[in-house]
């Protein structure tokens, strides 16, 4: 029920989803009747893989997480992960109230032993591929053993999605140098260089600014302060540069013919930077599987945020984290 367009988004996407995935089943939460509309209207093939489990509430998406926390749990937030907590559903994708929705993972899932905070994380575009960047907004401040925690669930779920045995981590400073950082940058530094073996993490240095979208870092770590104020800068920057080529093109009627010219480089681009395709950010470190689309997501974006949970289900990413985890504090308390 949540995000800005609600139903009118999220049924059609996961009606999607249904015929692109055959061993998947999609539990509607919400109100029944508006539901039940959406879907009628839908009128999707394989229906019967989809149910829906009646919530009298919703989070509004202004709603303080405390409030909704204390006066709404029959929500339709709270109702969907109450469904992963008892293992009828193995993940949650919402697109509603952020810190609501982070704050009531955390109080009914739990954290993963040895994880003291959640990560936000996604995947952004690059030159060579994607970089794989948390926190986005979970944490705004984050000290250095949660900076290296951080970096062991990014490494795990490179690992379980991109397929990827040794995922290059960075973490994301002001410069290349030892001395340049904050002191939680540079002791998280020192607890990466330190914990190589133990951990089996690939850290490979700082990262700046521009190695977000340059490439040369599967995984880059970062508190959620700076990791959300660099995803926004990028998103304000994808959307000026669109903006930017309209306004050349539409120019006069020689740069509207170049324009047609130019129109299939212009498709492959809008593609291949296309944010609805990176839809989805993993809520890390809980002990289940959350997903959280962005607000705005249409059918294709809230679609995609459908994909990244299914992947993770199939890869039991969470499953995977606690066993790196693990490893790390057994290491440990051994030397």
């Amino acid at each position: 029920m949540g995000g800005d367009f609600g139903p009118d988004v999220t049924v059609p996407a996961a009606t999607r989803a249904i015929g692109q995935y055959p061993d998947l089943n999609i539990i509607l939460v919400g109100d029944e009747d508006i539901l039940q509309q959406a879907l009628k209207d839908a009128r999707p093939a394989g229906s019967d893989r989809i149910t829906i489990r009646h919530a009298s509430q919703t989070v509004e998406m202004n709603e303080l997480p405390q409030h909704a926390m204390r006066n709404k749990k029959d929500s339709s937030m709270r109702v969907a992960i109450n469904l992963v907590k008892e293992g009828t559903a193995h993940a949650c994708v919402s697109a509603g109230n952020t810190g609501a929705l982070m704050a009531t993972a955390r109080f009914v899932l739990k954290m993963l032993p040895g994880i003291d905070r959640p990560a936000i994380c996604t995947a952004l575009p690059n030159i060579e591929s994607h970089t794989w960047m948390l926190d986005l907004g979970a944490n705004v401040d984050s000290a250095a053993e949660n900076l290296l925690q951080f970096a062991v669930m990014g490494s795990v779920l490179s690992e379980a999605v991109d397929a990827n045995q040794n995922p290059r981590i960075g973490l994301l400073n002001i410069g290349e140098e030892d001395i340049k950082g904050n002191e939680q940058v540079k002791e998280a530094a020192q607890l990466l260089g330190n914990g190589l073996d133990n951990a089996n993490l690939n850290y490979t240095g700082y990262a700046e600014g521009d190695d977000i979208f340059k490439g040369g870092f599967d995984v880059i770590v970062c508190d959620g302060f700076v990791g959300n104020v660099s995803l926004k800068t990028g998103e304000g920057i994808a959307k000026m540069i669109a903006q930017f080529i309209r306004q050349e093109f539409s120019r006069n009627i020689l740069t509207r013919l170049a324009a047609l010219v130019a129109m299939p480089v212009l498709n492959a681009f809008r593609r291949r930077i296309d944010p609805r395709l990176y839809n989805g950010a993993s809520l890390l470190g809980l002990r289940g599987i959350v997903i959280k689309s962005h607000g705005s997501a249409d059918v294709l974006s809230f679609n995609n945020a459908i994909k990244v949970a299914l992947v993770e289900v199939r890869e039991s990413v969470p499953k995977r984290i606690s066993e790196r985890l693990q490893h790390h504090l057994d290491r440990s308390q051994t030397q």
